[in-house]
């Protein structure tokens, strides 16, 4: 089963955090994944995937223009109606909107007709309401958040489809 990765990445933060992600969800047996700047995604592979995980630097507490612009046009093109949708972000400091930028990704996806995910509490700690945060000068220390993450996702995609 197919998951896409979706980032944009400026300073190669987001870029670092998506490959991550991706190395974690690939050991999940039964699923592959593929990560894609927003620059260069494979048509093919995201429209085959039965999941897709977004990620974005935080700007002004929300995601990137340049993020926001792909998710209203050409996201669309993919169909991405009843996909299975998630969310990341990296930000400059720790109450700088990468919550935020996350739920308006979610809203997004709602938009578009995706389902969307929360590992929520149901699953212990670590606690992963909306989707996970990186914090610029500390990401190593979030790298595990991250795999719990993807690892909590791709079990999901599983599941559902």
């Amino acid at each position: 089963m197919k998951i896409t990765i979706v980032y944009h990445s400026v300073s190669g933060t987001t870029k670092t955090v998506a490959e991550h992600l991706a190395t974690a969800i690939s050991k999940v047996e039964n699923i592959e994944v593929k990560s894609f700047s927003i620059d260069n995604v494979d048509e093919g592979w995201i429209k085959e995937s039965k999941a897709v995980i977004v990620g974005t630097p935080t700007y002004v507490a929300d995601m990137s223009g340049e993020m926001k612009a792909w998710l209203s046009g050409p996201a669309l093109k993919y169909n991405l109606t009843g996909k299975l949708g998630g969310a990341f972000a990296t930000a400059d400091y720790i109450h700088g909107g990468g919550t935020q930028a996350i739920q308006n990704i979610l809203n997004y996806m709602l938009i578009l007709s995706m389902l969307t995910y929360s590992s929520g509490a149901m699953f212990g700690a670590p606690v992963i309401h909306l989707g996970p945060v990186a914090i610029k000068g500390e990401v190593e220390k979030s790298l595990d958040t991250f795999s719990i993450y993807g690892e909590r996702f791709a079990k999901k995609v599983l599941e559902i489809f």
